[in-house]
This record gives structure tokens, sequence and C-alpha cells, in this order.
């Protein structure tokens, strides 16, 4: 069951939730979780949107490509440790998190994209905006901290894989229950 909710009235909660790791679900060959601690909800072009960043070789950034769409899962409890080593450390390419996190699928309501219940505050987003970051144009201090040398995409925190930023429409909110 899916209880609708009006979204400034869990803002604070996802704002909470974030820099702790929330999950950025897609849905192209398979479903796909993957930890963010970087983001926000907001509004652009009077719509409600979440803006994501994801990097450059990251499946999801393939899934989302392809899709066009994504959901945010929120836990209301604490982000589970499993859920978080799993989906935050293991690349969609090489495993199955949906089986190896044990996470549970919930139907979404307007995009293909599930939500999961255990992490129940669930945002259905449609992009409709993408671009790449341009690292030069970072203050120094955050590229040499957040980009600081050229090593493969495996080593996530630590290369110079730019960002892309998608700003997606939420067009739908609720709390599965």
């Amino acid at each position: 069951m899916k209880e609708k909710i009006e979204l400034t009235g869990w803002a604070q909660k996802i704002t909470e939730a974030l820099p702790k790791g929330i999950l950025l679900n897609t849905m192209g060959d398979k479903f796909n979780a993957m930890v963010i601690a970087w983001g926000g909800m907001g509004t652009c072009w009077g719509l409600p949107v979440f803006t994501v960043y994801v990097r450059e070789h990251r499946y999801t950034k393939a899934q989302l490509d392809k899709t066009g769409e994504f959901t945010i899962s929120v836990p209301l409890d604490g982000a589970d440790p499993k859920i978080s080593k799993i989906c935050g450390l293991r690349s969609g390419r090489e495993i199955d998190k949906l089986t190896e996190a044990g996470l549970t699928l919930e139907e979404p309501e307007v995009t293909q994209t599930p939500g999961v219940r255990e992490y129940p505050l669930t945002l259905e987003c449609k992009v409709l905006y993408s671009q790449q970051q341009e690292l030069d144009r970072l203050p120094l201090e955050i590229r040499e901290k957040m980009y600081p040398q050229d090593v493969d995409w495996t080593n996530p925190m630590a290369n110079k894989d730019a960002h892309t930023m998608y700003i997606g429409e939420i067009v739908s909110s609720y709390i599965i229950r």
C-alpha cells in the first residue's frame, strides 16, 4: 500500500537523510540502486524536482541515459548498513543488487522504475535536463578534494571522473506501507 505525501512536509527528512546515503534507483537493462549523498530537492521551471549527480562511468548513468527516469528511496529510520555497503560500493554491472542487498521492489505509479520497500519514502522522477560537469569551472579546492587523480572508474571517490547532473521532475511521491 502507498500513502501519498505532500513534498513540503517531508523536505527536512529528505534533506537530513541525503548526506547519510539514500538510494537512486534505475530500471534500464535491470533494476539497479546506487547510494547517493549529493543532490537536492527543490523547484525548477515551476515544477517540483530532485537533482542527482552521477559519475560518467557509473552503471547508473547508462541506465539513466537509456530510460530518462529514476526513483529516489529514502529510509525513515536510518540507512541499513548492508544495503549501504552493497549499493554504495558494488557496481550493478557486476552483481544483482536486488538479490545481494535483499531489496523488495514496489510497483511504481507513474514511471517504470520501482521504489524500495526497505527505504519507503519514494519519489518517482522523470529527467527534464542533464548536463556534464566542467571540472575546470569548479573551485580548485573542490577539484583537489573530490577529483584528485586520474584512475579508473572502479575508484569512484578519488578520480577525475566528472559527474552528470540530472534534474528530474517529481511526478509522484509516497510512503510505502
